[in-house]
């Protein structure tokens, strides 16, 4: 008996997955973020000096957020470098944000990848915060008016990156 109510759960869970699968096409659930604007910042860069959220001043931006001490960004950010070694972003502006960590640890961490973007130093993780961003990596693709297009929870594919480049080109 315990058998066929293992049997009819599993099936009831399967259905509910494809039901939900369907109703959203295969993606996951927008954001909530999407379509808000996004908040504003100014940051010290880890390279000296301070970093303005370029979307505050008209310029699509990709704000990608990471640290060091996380394995998941460690892993993603190689294939973003070698992505943008290879592909224009055209007008979109790439910005990083070294969220929660140490500034030597970061430094270390964007100068070992050879990040070609500005990194902001953000030890208090306020502006993750304010994308109400709960871990890393996350990926936030903001359009030239300030709003929040998309946003990626972990590690991001290239076809992904290039997708929503492209959606905010302008």
């Amino acid at each position: 008996m315990m058998f066929v109510s293992l049997g009819i759960g599993t099936a009831v869970a399967v259905v509910l997955i494809v039901v939900v699968s369907l109703l959203t096409g295969g993606r996951s659930p927008v954001n909530a973020l999407v379509g808000t604007e996004a908040s504003s910042f100014t940051l010290p860069s880890l390279a000296g000096g301070s970093l303005i959220a370029p979307y505050t001043k008209g310029h699509p931006t990709v704000v990608v957020f990471m640290a060091s001490y996380c394995a998941p960004c460690r892993a993603e950010l190689p294939h973003l470098v070698a992505y943008l070694s290879d592909h224009s972003t055209g007008s979109v502006r790439v910005i990083g944000v070294d969220t929660g960590d140490q500034r030597r640890a970061g430094l270390t961490f964007v100068h070992h990848d050879a990040v070609p973007f500005p990194v902001a130093f953000d030890p208090n993780s306020t502006v993750a915060a304010s994308f109400q961003l709960q871990g890393i990596p996350d990926t936030v693709f903001v359009n030239a008016q300030g709003k929040v297009t998309n946003v990626v929870i972990g590690k991001i594919t290239p076809a992904q990156f290039a997708s929503d480049v492209a959606a905010i080109n302008s």
